[in-house]
């Protein structure tokens, strides 16, 4: 087993495998079959973790979509109690994200900066709408940037993984203020899925 696997690591089965349940859980969210997306959605991050231990040995990288399992099926349930419950998780595995590529790679000066100046405002101008959620929403979108501001020193895949995540769950705050986009749940599991696939295929490769 190897920690710096070449280009064999982006092919596998269970990365196969996520590819076919990511389309199952996108064309659910897009019909509304509900008890379909509670047998896809649940499937991803684990594969992804089968397809980081072909190659690896655990890390936090693992431990992270570890709680993102939790975390996804946790968002399966409606109310905000099981909201609350989901981003819990998720706040987990955006802090093992970060310790996990700031082991690796400095953070680089100006996406810190870049994701710091998003942070502020999108904060402003949400916190009114979010009432109760406000707080949470504050601190676990300060994880979820700052990974992504670490996630760029690593490498260009990690780095757009970082990106997508944003992307995501800023979609989802956006929801909970009460803004929602058309083509709103697509939207969010496409860029979910992709992020995560993007940082555990980046994951496998060397700095860049």
């Amino acid at each position: 087993m190897t920690d710096r696997p070449t280009g064999a690591a982006t092919r596998s089965l269970p990365l196969t495998l996520f590819v076919m349940a990511a389309t199952v859980e996108i064309v659910a969210v897009a019909a509304g079959i509900t008890w379909l997306q509670w047998i896809a959605k649940p499937l991803l991050a684990p594969l992804l973790i089968g397809h980081l231990l072909q190659h690896r040995k655990p890390d936090l990288v693992v431990v992270a979509l570890g709680f993102a399992t939790l975390g996804d099926v946790a968002l399966l349930v409606p109310g905000e109690v099981a909201f609350l419950i989901g981003m819990g998780f998720f706040l987990g595995a955006q802090i093992c994200l970060i310790v996990a590529f700031l082991k690796r790679a400095r953070p680089r000066p100006v996406p810190v900066a870049v994701f710091a100046l998003l942070w502020v405002p999108a904060n402003v101008v949400l916190g009114d709408e979010l009432g109760a959620l406000r707080v949470p929403v504050l601190l676990y979108s300060l994880a979820l940037t700052s990974m992504a501001a670490a996630a760029a020193g690593v490498n260009r895949l990690v780095a757009a993984g970082g990106v997508l995540f944003l992307i995501s769950d800023l979609l989802i705050g956006l929801d909970a203020a009460g803004t929602t986009v058309p083509g709103h749940g697509v939207l969010v599991m496409g860029t979910y899925a992709a992020a995560l696939a993007l940082i555990t295929v980046g994951w496998l490769r060397p700095r860049a």
